[in-house]
C-alpha cells in the first residue's frame, strides 16, 4: 500500500499506472479531503511536522476514471487520513465491442439495454436543461429517432404536467427495444413506437414535428450523417420547431460511464468526429434561422429553437 503525502500528481499518476499494469487494484493513503473544505488542489497542509498536498474527492474520482478504474468507498484511517482504492474496470464488458446482429446490437439482450442514462446526473441534468430550453410542454408533436426503450420519453413524462396532451412518436431499428418501450408506455394512448431503419423514414409518412430528439443515433456507421440530418430538418421538422441532438462523449465500460468519445483505431479518446458533426449541425441550423447552443459534458447536447417570426 502506498502512502502519499507531498508527492506531486505527476508522480502519483506514474506510480499508480505502473502498479495497475501488474495488479487489478491499487490501495493508497492520502489526506482526508473532508477535513479541509474550500482548499484547492495542491495546497500544502502540515500534520505533525509532515507536509501533505491537498486533493478533493472529485480529483481522485477523476483520476480513477482516467485510469479506467472504479473508485471504491474510502476508508478513514486516522482523523486526517483516508485509504482509497482504485479497481480496474473490465474493458471487455462493454456494448461497444459486443458482437450481436445489427438489429439487436441495442436490443434487450445487449449490454446497452442494462444502461439507464436517466440515473446518470451527467446525462440527466443536461437533457432536462435542453428540454426546458425548447419549452417541451409547448411542443405538441415530438419525435425521437433511436428511441430504444424510451428513457428520454420517461423524463418528459416526469417533467411536464400536460404529458397526456402531447403526441410522442419513437422510432428504433431494434424490435425487442420497441417492444420494451411499448410495455413501459402501454397506459398512454398518445405515445406510439415504430420499428424502422432511420434510412427509410420517408416510407412512414410521419408528417412534421414540433420537436425532434435524437440521442447518440445519427452518428451510426450505417447512416450518412450529413445527408440524413439535412433530410430530417427539411422534411420532418416544422419551420417553427425545435431539435435536441445528443452526441455521446463517453464510453460505457463494466457498469461505469467513462468520459471521452469512443473512436475506431484509437487507444484513447478522440473527439474530432464529434466536433465536426456538432459544428456542421449548428451551422446548418443557424442558416435555417435557428438559435443553437452546445452544452453538456459526457453527452454534448445541441439544442436548436426557431427564431423565425
Amino acid at each position: 500500500m502506498y502512502h502519499f503525502s507531498n508527492e506531486t500528481m505527476f508522480q502519483i499518476i506514474n506510480i499508480l499506472q505502473n502498479s495497475l499494469k501488474e495488479e487489478n487494484k491499487v490501495e493508497f493513503i492520502v489526506l482526508n479531503p473532508d477535513k479541509f473544505p474550500s482548499f484547492y488542489a495542491g495546497q500544502k497542509v502540515i500534520i505533525e511536522n509532515k507536509e501533505y498536498l491537498y486533493r478533493s474527492y472529485k480529483a481522485w474520482m477523476d483520476l480513477a476514471e482516467s485510469l479506467f478504474c472504479r473508485f471504491k468507498t474510502p476508508i478513514i484511517i486516522e482523523n486526517q487520513l483516508v485509504k482509497l482504492t482504485f479497481e480496474k474496470l473490465n474493458k471487455e464488458d462493454s456494448f461497444h465491442i459486443q458482437e450481436l446482429q445489427k438489429e439487436e446490437k441495442y436490443g434487450i439482450q445487449s449490454t446497452f439495454n442494462q444502461i439507464n442514462k436517466n440515473e446518470e446526473p451527467a446525462f440527466l441534468l443536461s437533457y432536462i436543461s435542453a428540454l426546458k430550453n425548447v419549452k417541451v410542454q409547448d411542443r405538441i408533436r415530438i419525435l425521437n429517432l433511436g428511441v430504444n426503450k424510451a428513457d428520454e420519453f420517461e423524463v418528459i413524462k416526469n417533467l411536464v404536467e400536460n404529458f397526456s396532451s402531447l403526441e410522442l412518436v419513437g422510432i428504433d431499428y431494434s424490435q425487442s427495444a420497441i417492444n420494451e418501450a411499448k410495455q413501459r408506455f402501454k397506459e398512454f394512448s398518445n405515445v406510439s413506437f415504430l420499428k424502422e431503419d432511420i434510412n427509410n423514414l420517408e416510407s412512414l409518412n410521419l408528417g412534421e414535428f414540433d420537436l425532434i430528439i435524437s440521442i447518440g443515433t445519427l452518428q451510426s456507421s450505417s447512416i450518412n450523417f450529413n445527408l440524413t440530418f439535412m433530410s430530417i430538418v427539411q422534411n420532418l421538422l416544422k419551420k417553427e420547431g425545435s431539435m435536441i441532438l445528443g452526441f455521446p462523449n463517453c464510453r460505457w465500460i463494466d457498469g461505469e460511464m467513462i468520459y471521452g468519445a469512443m473512436a475506431k483505431n484509437y487507444s484513447y479518446s478522440e473527439m474530432s468526429l464529434l466536433y465536426k458533426d456538432a459544428v456542421f449541425c449548428k451551422k446548418y441550423l443557424q442558416q435555417k434561422k435557428f438559435r443553437v447552443t452546445l452544452t453538456g459534458k459526457n453527452y454534448i447536447f445541441l439544442t436548436a429553437t426557431s427564431i423565425r417570426k
